[in-house]
């Protein structure tokens, strides 16, 4: 039954996954015994998950370059406890922003320094990958991952769409003639979807995620109390004490930053009810993002929407009180997949493990 959802899932697939070999030429998949790798690419995080192993990987997206010679210094957890505490002379980013690739050499020697960390620096055979990137991406932001992995070292590169991959990981039976509601908020987008046969009947992709919340609650802090804070202060403050509905008893916390004015270290206390607040046009965004979806959705699998609920995905749905929120504001009953972060990358190794079966049942139906 499990290879049936799968091979039924990837006739629809396949249409729409590029599948490119170094040149640019198109390839089919033969039966190789290359090493296969799954790559959840996101904003916040990369995820790495290896057929039979399971997820290997999960690191931050950051890297730290030296500004002189513009050389690589650190990638994944060690570039990120340099954030915001670099001399002059290093700089620690994102290369990835909203979904796509801001920064097309930083990201292909973060695909390559992944590549490496899993298969070894020294390789008989290139490894051929699958990465998930966001439903609404451009066709000329997709070709850039696919060559970005390609530099890397990549020997062949495929595309699943963040929402398709989310399900398959979720557990989500998305072969089946009925409707499925995929919410999968990751660090710089949301992917929202209606799924039913194994494609996609209805999506919306915002380019709003976690990290624009955690922006929001910054920008909240520095008007109201002149208080600077830095990224992972405010991912904090989220992670603690935030909430998509005000609590019945407030939570707080205290808050270390710069004074803007002063310039000096100065602290205060800040409770879940103001970063509600601070979060309200960012959640505003996702739950417009999810009623588009709903009202694109043919009558016939409304009913299995209200019947299934919708299945949340990623990072963001680990915001206390999300799905609370999202069932108040649409009718449908809300719930969050187990272990949510790990569901794209879960997904896309999926998808990956089974790529040979499926295509030659593809093949077999030509």
């Amino acid at each position: 039954m499990f290879l049936y959802i799968i091979q039924v899932f990837v006739q629809n697939f396949v249409n729409t996954c590029d599948v490119l070999i170094p040149g640019g030429k198109s390839g089919t998949i033969g039966h190789m015994h290359r090493k296969r790798i799954a790559i959840d690419l996101g904003t916040a995080n990369v995820l790495v998950y290896v057929p039979k192993k399971g997820i290997v990987a999960n690191e931050p997206s950051v890297v730290a370059v030296s500004v002189d010679d513009n050389r690589i210094v650190a990638i994944g957890n060690e570039a990120k406890e340099m954030l915001g505490r670099t001399p002059d002379i290093i700089t620690a980013s994102r290369p990835l922003r909203e979904g796509v690739i801001a920064d097309y050499r930083i990201t292909q020697a973060m695909l390559k320094f992944f590549i490496d960390k899993v298969s070894g620096s020294i390789r008989l055979a290139r490894p051929e990958l699958m990465i998930s990137v966001p439903a609404g991406v451009t066709s000329t932001e997709r070709r850039a991952v696919i060559d970005a992995a390609l530099a890397a070292g990549a020997k062949k590169a495929h595309i699943i769409r963040e929402p398709v991959a989310a399900a398959i990981g979720a557990g989500v039976p998305i072969a089946a003639p009925a409707g499925n509601l995929i919410v999968d908020i990751g660090g710089g987008t949301t992917e929202v979807a209606i799924l039913s046969l194994g494609g996609i009947v209805a999506q919306n992709s915002v380019r709003i995620g976690g990290n624009k919340i955690d922006m929001a609650i910054a920008d909240y802090i520095r008007r109201k109390y002149g208080l600077i804070i830095g990224d992972q202060t405010a991912e904090d403050i989220k992670k603690q004490i935030g909430s998509a509905l005000p609590l019945e008893v407030p939570l707080t916390m205290q808050i270390r930053g710069r004074d803007m004015i002063a310039g000096l270290p100065k602290t205060i206390k800040l409770d879940s009810d103001e970063v509600t607040q601070a979060m309200g046009d960012e959640l505003d965004g996702i739950i417009a993002a999810v009623k588009a979806v709903l009202e694109q959705t043919p009558p016939e699998l409304s009913s299995d929407i209200i019947d299934r609920g919708m299945v949340m995905t990623g990072g963001g749905s680990l915001l206390r009180n999300i799905d609370k929120l999202m069932t108040k504001v649409t009718g449908v009953p809300a719930y969050v997949a187990d272990e949510p972060m790990l569901a794209v990358a879960r997904g896309t190794g999926i998808a990956l493990e089974n790529l040979d079966d499926y295509i030659r049942s593809v093949m077999s139906n030509r």
